[in-house]
C-alpha cells in the first residue's frame, strides 16, 4: 500500500484513502460495514464531471487498521483528520446510512470551516431507538438482538439483509461483492458501531447545522425507512432539499448510479 493512500489520525489509526481527480472536492462516506469500494462507480462519474472524488475506509473497515474501539466521537475526529490531511476546503460531504452521524458529530466537535454542503443518502438520522421522546423509534430490544446476531452469526445476518439493500434484479455477483465488504470488517467494530448507531440521537446537533443540506431517500429503504429517518430529518432541517427516489432501497450508489452521481454533482460546491 502506498503511504500517500494512508492518513494517520490523532489516535494513531491508519485510514486508507482514495483521492481521484481534481476540482471542487466531494468526500463520500460509506455506511456501516461498507468500504470506499462502495462509491467507486459514483466516483468515476464525479471525476468525469470535473470534481475531485475522495473516499476512505473507516477504522476497522476495509484496508484501514483495526484499533478495536469505535464511537461517533472517534469517527468524527477521524473524519476531521482526513479533511485536514488532504487540505479539503469548501467540501461537499456525502454521507450514507450511519455515516450521517459521523459528519453531524464532526461539525459539532470541529466546526464547519471545511464542510460547505452535506448530502445525506439513506441516513439513519435523526434517531433510531424508541425512547420516551422518540416514541416512533424501533424497540431497543430488537436493535440489540440485531447486534447480537451480527456478533454471533454475521453470514446469516447478511443472507437476510443483502437483497433488501439493492433491487430485485441486482446480480448475485454484486450481492456477493457487497457481502464481502461486510465480512472483511472487524467483527468487534461492526458490533460496536451498530450499537452506537442504534443508540444515537442527533436531533439537537442537527438543529444547529448551518450548511445547505440535501436529503436523498429511497421509498423502499428498510434500513433507514422514510417515515423514521428521511421525513423526520427533513422536518428538523426546514431549509433542506428532499429528494425521494421511488422504487429505490438503501443502496442507490449500486442500483441507481447515474442518477445519484448526477444529483451529487449538481449540488457539489463549485
Amino acid at each position: 500500500m502506498n503511504e500517500r493512500n494512508i492518513v494517520r489520525t490523532r489516535s494513531g489509526v491508519d485510514l486508507f484513502v482514495r483521492d481521484w481527480g481534481s476540482g471542487p472536492p466531494v468526500l463520500l462516506l460509506a455506511g456501516w460495514g461498507m468500504t470506499s469500494d462502495l462509491w467507486a462507480s459514483v466516483m468515476l462519474r464525479l471525476c468525469k464531471a470535473g470534481l475531485r472524488a475522495i473516499a476512505f475506509d473507516r477504522r476497522g473497515h476495509g484496508r484501514s487498521s483495526d484499533p478495536g474501539i469505535i464511537s461517533y466521537d472517534l469517527l468524527a475526529d477521524d473524519l476531521a483528520d482526513v479533511m485536514k490531511a488532504l487540505d479539503l476546503a469548501a467540501c461537499t460531504v456525502v454521507a450514507h446510512s450511519g455515516a450521517g452521524g459521523e459528519v453531524v458529530r464532526c461539525l459539532a466537535r470541529h466546526g464547519d470551516t471545511r464542510i460547505a454542503r452535506i448530502v445525506f443518502v439513506g441516513a439513519t438520522l435523526p434517531a433510531l431507538a424508541r425512547t420516551p421522546n422518540n416514541p416512533e423509534g424501533i424497540d431497543p430490544a430488537l436493535l440489540e438482538a440485531v447486534a447480537q446476531q451480527i456478533g454471533d452469526d454475521l453470514p446469516a445476518w447478511i443472507d437476510s439483509n443483502a437483497r433488501p439493500f439493492v433491487a430485485p434484479n441486482t446480480p448475485e455477483r454484486t450481492i456477493d461483492w457487497l457481502a464481502g465488504m461486510v465480512m472483511g470488517c472487524s467483527r468487534r467494530i461492526l458490533v460496536d458501531y451498530y450499537r452506537a448507531m442504534a443508540a444515537a440521537d442527533f436531533r439537537s446537533e442537527l438543529r444547529r447545522l448551518l450548511q445547505p443540506v440535501t436529503i436523498i431517500q429511497g421509498d423502499q429503504d428498510v434500513s433507514a425507512p422514510e417515515a423514521l429517518c428521511g421525513r423526520p430529518l427533513a422536518a428538523l432541517l426546514p431549509g433542506s432539499e428532499f429528494l425521494l427516489y421511488k422504487g429505490v432501497a438503501h443502496g442507490p450508489m449500486v442500483t441507481d448510479v447515474e442518477r445519484l452521481a448526477a444529483d451529487i454533482a449538481d449540488r457539489a460546491v463549485r
